[in-house]
């Protein structure tokens, strides 16, 4: 092995990953619930141009996504992240990674298993009150964790279940618009373009529908080829979700005339289109898209605590392999209880504000760590960008212009969520040292 490289810990987990798992985990990341709410307010902000902020964000996204591609070219093991911190910047930089995209994954799952539970009550009120929706949330943890801990294999096998009755929801309403619309989706663009503080809000609102990406590289020790499949999942992702976006918003604005003041704009575009029935429908794929998100966010999550673990910055407890599945099932059961405790009583409404900010920190030590890793990978990786560090730095300053955008409440949040984890480092760190 070149002296450059980074020797991998010696893991448990078998590699039953390939491109199509990978892809599908990059998609699910990116189309969680924001889609279904989305199309309204970039409305109201943007009008009809709105369909150009979809493709902007994705401009915006495009360099920090070609850096994860790199970065996930270089490395075989799992924890992402933590991986490319540790070694550009030491550990304490790499376990705050890690830290923060575990957190924020995490309170994202605990608030779309909520909005699941209000899906599902659509059908069934009962499941949504009282009594019925804590049975509700634990039922949704309990099987997702069930379903992680069996193995890959089983996630990636749920998850295309999910993922095919998603996309052939959105991918009907988009047909049907075109169908049914004809030419009137296309719009005239003969208003005034919005001011520029609109299109910045508009671009920070997207934005949210174009994260969740990173929890794909983190699983690289289950890859069967990562240093082929990581970059080219990534980059089809965005760009096959970022068509699709911009379809749906222009079938969405053409069938709901007061779209900037609707609140269920998919399921009022579907119901203008295809009546009751395409209500229906719509609702289930809200579901399926929530569902698939919540599988690949578990599948992610429970392996950046996994890592950590054998990085010895948290428990052995958190590294343990079950013996028949392969999994870590301690790291799984462990997301999966305290995913219960924030969905049932709803905390993670207020802490919800950072999860964009501390991914906006991740972004930027991942591309910052380019410049440090990449002459030691650079004859090891397929995948080496062209121009220098110019990717990079654009990756950087799309982060530092979406940070300006962000409240104080998420600031300030982000700050206390580091300072935890600082402390969690060093005790975990003088565990180690004592044992």
């Amino acid at each position: 092995m070149p002296k450059s490289s980074s020797p991998e810990v010696q893991e448990k987990l078998p590699r039953n990953l390939g491109l199509w798992g990978v892809w599908m985990l990059v998609v699910n990341g990116l189309i969680g619930a924001g889609i279904f709410g989305l199309p309204s307010g970039a409305a109201r902000l943007a009008g009809e141009y709105s369909v150009f902020v979809y493709a902007f964000c994705a401009l915006l996204m495009l360099p920090v996504i070609l850096c994860f591609a790199e970065l996930g070219s270089y490395f075989k093991g799992t924890g992402g992240p933590i991986k490319y911190g540790k070694l550009a910047f030491g550990s304490f930089i790499g376990f705050q990674g890690g830290w923060l995209y575990y957190l924020a994954r995490l309170i994202s799952f605990a608030a779309n298993t909520v909005l699941l539970t209000d899906s599902i009550g659509y059908f069934l009120p009962v499941a949504a009150e009282g009594y019925g929706r804590l049975i509700s949330l634990a039922i949704t943890c309990g099987a997702l964790s069930l379903i992680n801990i069996l193995g890959s294999v089983e996630s990636i096998r749920s998850m295309t279940l999910f993922t095919i009755i998603k996309f052939s929801v959105l991918i009907g309403l988009v047909f049907g618009g075109f169908i049914l619309l004809g030419p009137e989706v296309l719009p005239n663009f003969g208003s005034p373009l919005p001011d520029g503080s609109n299109l910045g809000a508009a671009a920070l609102l997207l934005i949210y529908a174009f994260v969740g990406f990173e929890g794909a590289v983190v699983p690289a020790g289950e890859a069967k080829r990562p240093e082929r499949d990581m970059p080219l999942g990534l980059i089809l992702g965005l760009v096959i979700v970022a068509v699709l976006y911009m379809l749906i918003q222009l079938v969405t604005q053409a069938a709901v005339p007061d779209l900037a003041t609707s609140s269920t704009p998919l399921l009022d575009a579907s119901s203008s289109l295809f009546g009751s029935a395409g209500a229906v429908i719509l609702m289930i794929g809200v579901a399926t898209s929530v569902i698939a998100n919540l599988i690949g966010s578990m599948f992610s999550a429970t392996r950046i605590t996994y890592a950590l673990s054998l990085e010895k910055s948290l428990p052995e407890w958190f590294g343990t392999v079950h013996e028949k599945y392969l999994t870590p099932a301690n790291s799984v059961l462990f997301f999966g209880m305290v995913a219960f405790a924030l969905a049932a009583f709803g905390t993670f409404t207020f802490l919800a504000a950072m999860t964009v900010l501390s991914r906006l920190f991740l972004f930027m030590m991942s591309c910052a760590a380019i410049p440090v890793l990449r002459p030691r990978f650079k004859d090891q990786s397929p995948f080496i960008l062209k121009g220098g560090i110019l990717i990079p730095i654009l990756g950087i300053l799309a982060c530092l212009w979406l940070m300006i955008q962000v409240s104080w409440t998420s600031v300030w949040l982000t700050a206390v969520l580091i300072i935890i984890g600082s402390i969690l480092y060093w005790l975990g760190k003088r565990q180690h040292k004592v044992v």
